[in-house]
C-alpha cells in the first residue's frame, strides 16, 4: 500500500464534556498526542511510538469499558496512522471496519463521519478511484458523502469544513466546492486546537486558489493534510 493512502483525521476530538474524570483525561492526552503526531511529528519512529501510546491507552480503556465511543475512535484513528506510515493494508482496511462500526452505531457523529469519509478519499488520492477500490473497497463517492455529513453536523466548527477543503482540493484543485469550504472554514468557530489547526491550514489555501495555479493548490493541500510531513 502507497504511502498518504489511508485517511489521517486528527478527528479523535469527540466531546468529553458528558465523560467523568477518568474519560476526560483520557480524552484529552489522546487529542493531544493524536494532533501532535499529525501535524508536528517530523520522523517516523516518534510518530509510530506516540501512536502505539494512545492506541495501547484506548485498549485498556476498553477492556473496562467496551462501549466507550471516545476510546474507540481513537483506537480507530491510531489503526489508520499506523497504517498510513507502514504502508499496512491490513491496518487500512482494520480501519475502515472500525470507523464503519462506529458511524453504524451513531450516524450522527461529526468526526466518525469525517474520519470514514477522510479514510475513503486519502486511499483514493494516493492510489487512483480503480486501486483504491480494488485493493481497499475505497470509493471517491463514499468519502464525499461522509464528508458532506460531517460538516452538516459539525456546526459552525473550523475542523470538518477545514478537513474537507484540503482533501478535496488535495484530489482536485479545481474543485469549486473544496474552494467553498476554505473559505467557510476560515470564518468558523474553533473550540479546540484541531479547529484551529485546520482554519489556519484552510485559510493558507485561499490566496492561491484565487491566483489560479492548480499545481499550487493541489500541492499545497497535500502539504497541509494531516500527516502531510511525511512524503
Amino acid at each position: 500500500m502507497k504511502k498518504q493512502s489511508v485517511a489521517c483525521l486528527g478527528a479523535v476530538l469527540v466531546s468529553a464534556a458528558a465523560a467523568g474524570p477518568f474519560n476526560a483525561a483520557f480524552a484529552e492526552t489522546s487529542r493531544e498526542t493524536l494532533t501532535q503526531t499529525a501535524f508536528v511529528a517530523q520522523d517516523k519512529p516518534s510518530a509510530l511510538r506516540q501512536i502505539a501510546n494512545v492506541e495501547a491507552t484506548a485498549a485498556a480503556t476498553l477492556a473496562h469499558a467496551p462501549g466507550d465511543a471516545e476510546a474507540q475512535l481513537t483506537r480507530a484513528m491510531a489503526t489508520s496512522y499506523r497504517a498510513k506510515l507502514t504502508n499496512s493494508r491490513a491496518d487500512a482496511l482494520s480501519a475502515k471496519a472500525q470507523f464503519e462500526a462506529i458511524t453504524a452505531r451513531n450516524p450522527r457523529d461529526a468526526e466518525a463521519q469525517a474520519a470514514l469519509g477522510a479514510w475513503h478519499l486519502s486511499a483514493v488520492k494516493s492510489l487512483g478511484q480503480l486501486m483504491a477500490r480494488g485493493a481497499l473497497g475505497a470509493r471517491k463517492a463514499s468519502g464525499l458523502e461522509a464528508l458532506d455529513r460531517a460538516v452538516a453536523l459539525g456546526g459552525q466548527r473550523a475542523l470538518f469544513p477545514g478537513l474537507a477543503a484540503l482533501l478535496r482540493l488535495a484530489i482536485d484543485p479545481k474543485d469549486p466546492v473544496g474552494a467553498t469550504l476554505a473559505e467557510t472554514a476560515a470564518r468558523g468557530a474553533t473550540p479546540t486546537a484541531l479547529d484551529r489547526i485546520l482554519q489556519r491550514r484552510a485559510a493558507l489555501l485561499i490566496t492561491p486558489l484565487k491566483s489560479g495555479d492548480p499545481r499550487v493548490v493541489q500541492a499545497l493541500a497535500n502539504r497541509l493534510l494531516p500527516l502531510g510531513q511525511f512524503k
